[in-house]
């Protein structure tokens, strides 16, 4: 490992600016508490800065306090760390936009009204002769302070960062940034050994004897990783642009419906098989397919190298990409453990019921309605039900010749944690029927290839369900009436209660039957004597 690497199973935030307040540290960069009460649903506005060696980000965070949306993100790809290995010093062109960025990020959280940006500097500045020179600038012109953290910090925060999104992560979380590569255990909602390396594209632009040398060089280092973290790890977790750069080249060479790169997940010899691809192909002509910056694609070929040696030397079963990482694990670092314990996707679901549906509240009445028809349903699919209900209402404002499509964008394109692609397809294609009857000739067809065709007609079923109970009654469809499913007799019995005869008119009645025939059963209705 050249000494370069070290490993550490310790957490907490470390305060590493010796020129920070005493007791500033108590709440690591952001100098206060975010969650004064451990049951916290929502999270008043906050806004995290990344000063990392390629990029510099701005990310305001608004919402369901277990799972944050993204209420403004701005990047600017500074080159902060570019040569740094050469001249022991910040590129001069990176400082000069890394400022600019910064004193634009300050002007707009002003303009925002938030509460001070809590920054946080990694490999660039932690490891420049005019590092602290750069943060004492910033300061002055700015107004923030920047934290800088060594790399286990930046390790552990990372995996928190994907343990936010991602609660059931078992394996290794690898976080590459221009100057520096990250590895982190997670298992049981833990951050276990974390290491730092140098294995960031900028660095290994500075490593001698051509091609041959880089690719050596390489070998060492990550043979060195394997030892301090082991090679037991059936996952490994993808942080860092150059790997959601190169995820979605992935997409690109395999044709793949979808591109959210949020819980993405890949196979390592079809992996390998992209890394060959990009290596064939013109490097501006995959820019321009795939949208990607001319510097992060710069970046790229290196990056290839450095996963091409992690799938040969750590050899897992799948390879995944998290989009959630350092700014996330920010967050994370301040949940209390009962917010922590909650689920990312329904805390989500419900924040937008609560801002966004006609009648919130509505949807777990729904829920609780609908119950008996998916008695039978396993856990997962039982979640994916309740968070359904929860959104059936959040679109209402579009136009109704379009609402069955958006309900299906909004859900496939979310910001949503906890979600695979598979489960954000069924979810969205759910929606679309509780709008609409029939999918045949949507523009949405090809994404529909994640589903097999029993989950297709389940989300059907489901849309089907809540088409039906969303209309039968507007207070509480439980007040009206209730549903026993005989799986046996494939027959679903409506029972009415007396005084809701009149809600079952002919529009009900339609939808009830519609959701029967989905459900290839026989329909019942009976007036109950209650």
């Amino acid at each position: 490992m050249d000494g370069e690497s070290n490993t550490s199973t310790s957490g907490g935030m470390q305060a590493m600016d010796a020129t920070t307040d005493e007791g500033a540290d108590d709440w690591g960069p952001f100098n206060r508490p975010l969650f004064d009460d451990p049951g916290a649903r929502a999270l008043s506005r906050v806004g995290v800065v990344d000063v990392g060696s390629n990029s510099v980000r701005l990310v305001v965070f608004d919402g369901a306090a277990r799972s944050p949306a993204y209420f403004y993100n701005e990047k600017v790809l500074a080159g902060l760390g570019q040569g740094l290995v050469q001249s022991g010093r910040l590129n001069p062109e990176g400082k000069v936009r890394a400022l600019a960025a910064l004193e634009r990020f300050a002007a707009l959280a002003k303009g925002m009204d938030l509460p001070p940006l809590s920054c946080v500097a990694t490999a660039a500045v932690r490891d420049a002769e005019d590092g602290p020179e750069f943060r004492a600038e910033a300061e002055a012109r700015t107004g923030l302070k920047l934290w800088v953290i060594d790399g286990l910090e930046e390790a552990r925060l990372s995996a928190q960062g994907v343990l936010l999104g991602w609660p059931e992560a078992e394996g290794l979380v690898c976080d590459i940034g221009g100057n520096s590569m990250e590895l982190a255990e997670v298992t049981g909602g833990e951050v276990g050994r974390r290491v730092s390396s140098p294995l960031g594209p900028f660095r290994l632009q500075q490593v001698a004897d051509g091609s041959k040398g880089v690719n050596s060089y390489i070998r060492k280092v990550v043979k060195g990783l394997a030892n301090e973290v082991g090679t037991n790890h059936d996952r490994i977790y993808l942080v860092g642009g150059s790997w959601r750069a190169i995820a979605r080249l992935d997409m690109e060479r395999r044709k793949y419906p979808m591109t959210v790169l949020h819980e993405y997940r890949m196979e390592p010899e079809e992996l390998l098989k992209t890394i060959e691809w990009i290596a064939k192909n013109d490097l501006m002509t995959l820019r321009a397919r795939t949208g990607t910056s001319a510097a992060r694609m710069e970046l790229v070929p290196l990056a290839t190298r450095v996963l091409r040696q992690l799938i040969r030397t750590f050899k897992p079963k799948e390879i995944d990409i998290s989009s959630y990482g350092i700014r996330e694990g920010l967050l994370y670092e301040q949940m209390p453990k009962k917010l922590r314990g909650r689920d990312p996707l329904i805390e989500a679901c419900r924040f937008a019921e609560k801002t966004a549906a006609r009648m919130p509240g509505f949807g777990k009445k729904l829920n609780d309605f609908l119950r008996p028809v998916f008695v039978s349903a396993s856990p997962e699919r039982k979640r994916l039900i309740k968070a359904a209900c929860l959104l059936h209402d959040t679109t209402w404002r579009a136009h109704p010749d379009y609402r069955a499509e958006a309900c299906f964008d909004n859900v496939t394109r979310a910001n949503l944690g906890g979600l695979s692609h598979g489960e954000r397809v069924f979810l969205g294609l759910a929606l679309l029927h509780r709008y609409k009857n029939s999918r045949a000739g949507s523009r949405l067809e090809p994404v529909f290839a994640l589903l097999t065709d029993e989950q297709i007609q389940d989300a059907e079923i489901l849309g089907k369900a809540m088409r039906f109970g969303a209309m039968f009654a507007v207070k509480s469809p439980e007040e009206a009436g209730s549903l026993v499913w005989l799986e046996e007799k494939r027959e679903l019995e409506l029972l009415l209660n007396p005084n809701a005869k009149a809600l079952f008119g002919e529009v009900a009645q339609a939808r009830f039957k519609s959701l029967t025939d989905a459900m290839g059963a026989t329909a019942k209705v009976t007036l109950s004597e209650i």
